[in-house]
């Protein structure tokens, strides 16, 4: 079913809000949980997605996106963690992290509930529009979670691997983070991001499909 430009925002609009929303929550309520109150006295450990929007990452960019085709790309403001705070910072930090691809891998499999459940009223005048924000949240969630799995700080994937590396490793590969964000742009840019994640993308929407039948 093709879309136009108008028909897409209002079918992603709530699926990325959600996607971008709790994976940052998720950061944040772990942090708590082991001992870094950082982000819930700053009011991020919630789900009001008004505290997480960031007006380009969150708003522009996946609109743009949207509108040029390709990989949906975009980001909320990041949730503040003091690694130093955290009862066992560098085994901590594994958890932190993974918190938010996580929370994008919890919300794939409620999609593809929501979407069995709209295979099983074909009458129904909601189903052909809840499948539809369905499969942009199976997407959206399959792509965040599988770009922030790449090990390369500051994504979670990177912290991740800082967290399990040998010290004299895992501070090399800290060292990257500066620059981090200004390599995925070059790559997303080049095209090379969609030949890197793409297949674990698409594996990963498979893979669920196969799981619910759909």
């Amino acid at each position: 079913m093709e879309l136009d430009i108008v028909q897409k925002i209002a079918i992603y609009a709530l699926p990325v809000i959600f996607a971008i929303t709790l994976h940052e929550a998720a950061h944040g309520y772990v942090a708590r949980h082991f001992g870094d109150p950082t982000a819930y006295m700053l009011g991020r450990v919630t789900l009001n997605p008004l505290k997480h929007i960031d007006l380009v990452g969150t708003i522009l960019v996946p609109a743009l996106s949207l509108f040029l085709g390709g990989i949906l790309f975009g980001w909320a403001k990041p949730v503040p963690v003091n690694f130093n705070q955290l009862r066992r910072p560098k085994q901590d930090m594994l958890w932190v992290a993974a918190a938010g691809p996580a929370a994008n891998l919890v919300m794939i499999l409620g999609w593809a509930f929501i979407m069995k459940l709209a295979e099983s009223m074909p009458s129904n005048p909601f189903a052909v529009p809840l499948r539809l924000m369905s499969e942009a949240g199976i997407s959206i969630n399959a792509v965040l979670m599988v770009l922030n799995l790449v090990p390369l700080p500051p994504l979670d994937g990177g912290r991740i691997a800082v967290s399990l590396l040998p010290r004299p490793a895992a501070y090399q590969l800290s060292r990257v983070e500066p620059y981090g964000f200004i390599i995925i742009l070059v790559l997303l840019m080049t095209g090379w991001l969609g030949r890197l994640i793409g297949p674990s993308i698409e594996g990963t929407i498979r893979q669920v499909f196969l799981l619910f039948g759909l």
